[in-house]
């Protein structure tokens, strides 16, 4: 009895909301709030009681339970579990940054380290495979949390060190830390990641070496120890004169 009781209101709850939120749907659209996914596939993973609760409009407090197994599926290394309610948590709650970040983080961190050491895979090849499919994985996330939020710098810079530090692929590391300095609140790193990832790209060398020769003469806060370095190995690249250089070697 109190079973369906709970059902009743839940379902009572929903229906007295569906005017309401559809006066928010344009808003939601305009704010690049794509909704949650409430479909079958989400049904059997979230449960009855769950679905009916995010379908009622409880969508946050779903989406917290969630991600506490989430969490719980972490700590004993189920990655593919954890990896299904990652994708609830973000359909439920796409607005949310940290949702997308955590989720990618442990796949292309976490998981990923995991998939290249386990043990119990004895085969190199196919634990770099595992590997990879987690990069992808991380991509995966990143690109449909940036298409929920594409007004936010933060997950463009994630995606960027994706590139970087995983996949090692310059050129696609620069384009989305390039994009990612446009943003007003953008820290002001972007722009010299940007400018370091072009600095590896071939055939790019004196696009990068603009770009940091302009960061170098913007002060003395921009002449940090890795910015140096990168022009000093694009000057002698590109044969720039001695006398044009703004890296003067130590004296012997």
């Amino acid at each position: 009895m109190r079973y369906g009781a709970l059902i009743l209101f839940l379902l009572t709850f929903g229906f007295s909301k569906l005017k309401f939120e559809q006066c928010l749907a344009d808003d939601h659209r305009a704010a690049y709030f794509h909704g949650a996914k409430l479909n079958l596939n989400m049904r059997q993973q979230i449960g009855q009681m769950g679905f009916l609760a995010a379908l009622s409009g409880f969508r946050s407090l779903v989406a917290d339970a969630l991600w506490i197994q989430a969490h719980s599926s972490w700590e004993r290394t189920e990655w593919g579990k954890m990896a299904l309610m990652f994708d609830n948590v973000t359909a439920l709650q796409p607005r949310c940054i940290m949702f997308w970040e955590m989720s990618a983080w442990h796949m292309g961190w976490n998981a990923s380290v995991f998939a290249r050491n386990n043990p119990k895979q004895p085969r190199e090849a196919l634990r770099i495979k595992a590997q990879r499919e987690y990069f992808r994985l991380a991509e995966d996330f990143l690109l449909r949390g940036i298409e929920n939020n594409p007004d936010r710098y933060n997950l463009y810079q994630h995606l960027g060190m994706l590139y970087r530090d995983k996949f090692e692929d310059h050129e696609k590391a620069f384009e989305w830390f390039d994009k990612a300095k446009n943003f007003k609140d953008a820290p002001s790193y972007e722009k010299r990641f940007a400018a370091y990832e072009l600095s590896r790209c071939e055939g790019r060398e004196r696009e990068a070496y603009e770009r940091l020769l302009g960061l170098f003469n913007a002060g003395e806060n921009e002449r940090l120890p890795t910015l140096v370095t990168r022009l000093k190995f694009l000057e002698e690249k590109l044969n720039v004169p001695p006398a044009q250089r703004v890296y003067t070697p130590p004296e012997k």
